[in-house]
């Protein structure tokens, strides 16, 4: 699943391959804005078929926890 997040975030928001780690803040790390997270979460939904929460969302510190939830919620 990380590979897959790892793709999307290269492809759809620009993010640099060699930035992008488990352990990488969207935020901090990654330089993601609160939008680009709005977008992130959009296109995770559409392409692993999910629906986030906005409370899930809060937890999206890291590529990590992004990639951990999919992998529980993913079908």
């Amino acid at each position: 699943m990380f590979e897959k997040l790892k793709t999307l975030l290269i492809e759809e928001l620009s993010v640099k391959a060699e930035d992008i780690t488990p352990d990488a803040a969207l935020v901090g790390d990654l330089g993601i804005n609160s939008l680009e997270l709005a977008d992130l979460v959009l296109q995770c939904e559409e392409k692993f078929d999910v629906e986030i929460g906005d409370d899930d969302i809060h937890g999206f510190v890291t590529v990590g926890d992004v990639a951990d939830y999919l992998e529980k919620v993913a079908k």
